[in-house]
């Protein structure tokens, strides 16, 4: 697989969990999303929140490179947040929707990104204010590590909450390989 291929299934996965993952948490109560149940965000809709500031937070610095995607004009329409666990949104379905414009974005900019713009480094400042520069692939695989890394922690705490994610794994988007066809003798060689 190519990394664009990659990067694009990757993209596939990040916005078909991330689906999943909202409709598990809106058969919870309010008040259930909303406790604080220990996790590096607190709640649910702690942890939700997290990672729409984070992916914000790395788009933005996409979108700010030279020569940057006119796909990533649509932020400007989005919240900016100020800390890594703001509350941009704080209710399910307002924060759900943001969700999805997130995900439709990342969706069309990976795909429309080729070897040569994931080759490219960027230069960034994280949240402390300390420069970096790294090549974009990379970069874009932590961002849907960081997504699986959280969401990991917001089907735990749906589990203990009693609500199934069912399959999680990115191995039930990937397709099935066809195994060749046994020589029957039938065939010339």
């Amino acid at each position: 697989m190519s990394r664009p291929d990659h990067v694009a299934l990757m993209a596939r996965y990040n916005r078909w969990m991330n689906e999943r993952l909202y409709r598990a948490a809106a058969t919870l109560p309010a008040a259930a999303l909303a406790r604080d149940r220990g996790a590096f965000f607190g709640s649910i809709l702690g942890t939700l929140n997290h990672l729409l500031v984070a992916d914000l937070i790395w788009l933005r610095r996409f979108a700010a490179a030279p020569g940057a995607h006119p796909l990533l004009a649509q932020l400007q329409a989005m919240p900016v947040p100020s800390t890594l666990d703001a509350t941009l949104f704080d209710r399910l379905d307002a924060l759900a929707a943001a969700r999805g414009r997130m995900d439709a974005l990342i969706e069309a900019w990976s795909g429309a990104l080729d070897e040569a713009a994931l080759a490219t480094p960027l230069r960034y400042r994280n949240t402390a204010g300390k420069a970096f520069e790294r090549e974009t692939f990379g970069l874009l695989m932590h961002l849907f590590n960081h997504q699986t890394h959280h969401r990991g922690q917001v089907t735990t705490l749906l589990s203990q909450a009693g609500v199934d994610m069912g399959v999680t794994d990115l191995l039930a988007l990937l397709p099935v390989a066809e195994a060749p066809a046994a020589d029957d003798g039938t065939h010339p060689h």
